[in-house]
């Protein structure tokens, strides 16, 4: 090969290695760019729902908390009723407070808030406080409820403050 063949075939090499990229080269580009923005848009989906979730969770914690400030009233509610003479309950004022006290109970139904604790029930001390026990033996269920205990959902507002004792000792 002389001089001038190889200054050539150099110069072919040259422009081969300057000329734009093969089609190889040009899809491998796009399916790393395309896997890239996919990447991109599930991380960004991702973000939303974590966002979306941590903002329910706090509204259910805001929700709970003004819950548990609204129970205390229900309780004095509730009491003053139980505590009327039965005329005095069918009076305005009886009747008035029995109204408010409905509406707090609508306003606790509509947040999903149910009560908890009834007589006859089993003793659960994830949702009843036992305050009280019946020495008659066992104290596997509720026999008296001293004080109502809520729930929303999974989440226990107020545990219910109860006395237990034997299943029978309610029925008897």
């Amino acid at each position: 090969m002389d001089a001038e063949t190889e200054s050539i075939e150099e110069q072919v090499v040259d422009e081969v290695a300057e000329a734009p990229p093969g089609i190889e080269e040009i899809t491998a580009e796009r399916d790393r760019l395309l896997d890239q923005l996919q990447r991109s848009v599930a991380e960004f989906q991702n973000y939303r729902r974590r966002v979306e979730s941590e903002r329910m969770r706090l509204r259910e914690i805001a929700t709970q908390d003004v819950i548990r400030s609204i129970l205390p009233l229900v309780d004095d509610l509730q009491r003053a009723i139980t505590m009327m003479p039965t005329e005095q309950r069918e009076s305005g004022l009886g009747e008035g407070i029995a109204a408010i006290e409905r509406k707090f109970a609508g306003v606790l139904e509509r947040n999903g808030v149910t009560p908890v604790g009834t007589i006859g029930e089993g003793f659960d001390p994830a949702l009843h406080e036992a305050v009280a026990t019946d020495e008659s033996g066992s104290q596997s269920h509720i026999v008296e409820i001293y004080q109502t205990g809520y729930r929303q959902g999974d989440s226990v507002l107020r545990p219910a403050m109860v006395k237990v004792g034997q299943e029978a000792a309610f029925h008897a």
